[in-house]
This record gives structure tokens, sequence and C-alpha cells, in this order.
């Protein structure tokens, strides 16, 4: 079953330093979906254990499976426009409307 347009929590606006979690859920799609965020219509990195210098600004953690996108602190860098899309490989992925937060 492809996966509906998925539901995206996104704060409007946040603290900087604060810890900030987005999530992302649909629940039609079979199998489950994956979800990928996007920041200003960029797809954000998933963050691997390797750490390299390139991964060493990301500030957050992707959860393909859940749907969460977590800041441990939210910085102004992280201002921006954020979407999710939900995908399981049937039919087409599905994006949620872009939501703007402000640090």
């Amino acid at each position: 079953v492809a996966p509906t347009t998925p539901v995206c929590e996104v704060p409007s606006s946040a603290m900087t330093g604060t810890v900030v979690q987005m999530s992302c859920k649909e629940t039609e799609g079979s199998p489950p979906s994956e979800y990928q965020w996007y920041k200003n219509g960029v797809a954000l990195l998933e963050k691997t254990g390797t750490g390299g210098a390139r991964a060493a600004n990301i500030t957050y953690t992707m959860n393909k499976k859940s749907g969460t996108l977590l800041f441990n602190t939210v910085t102004k860098n992280d201002t921006g426009e954020y979407f999710c899309e939900a995908s399981n490989g049937i039919g087409l992925s599905q994006k949620c409307s872009v939501k703007r937060m402000q640090v």
C-alpha cells in the first residue's frame, strides 16, 4: 500500500540551546514507510557512527524508521523551512506541507 501524506510536527519557534524534536508519521503505508527530512528543500543527511570531519557540523539525529528529527541544541543556523517525505517503495512518495522553524 502506498503511503498517505504524512503528518509533520515542527515547532514554529525554539530557543537557542534547547532540545527540539520534530516528528513525521503516516499510518497507511505497507510495508511501513521510511521518512526523509528536508531543510530549505535539501535532504538532511543521516548521521552515521563514523563521525568524519564532514559530519562534525551535524547537530541533529534523524531516524528514518520512526520519522523523528532530534536537535540536541538548536542554533540560529537551524532556522529554516522543514518538511518530511514518506516512502515505502510503493506508489509515489508523499510530503507534508513545509513548516518554518525560527530559532
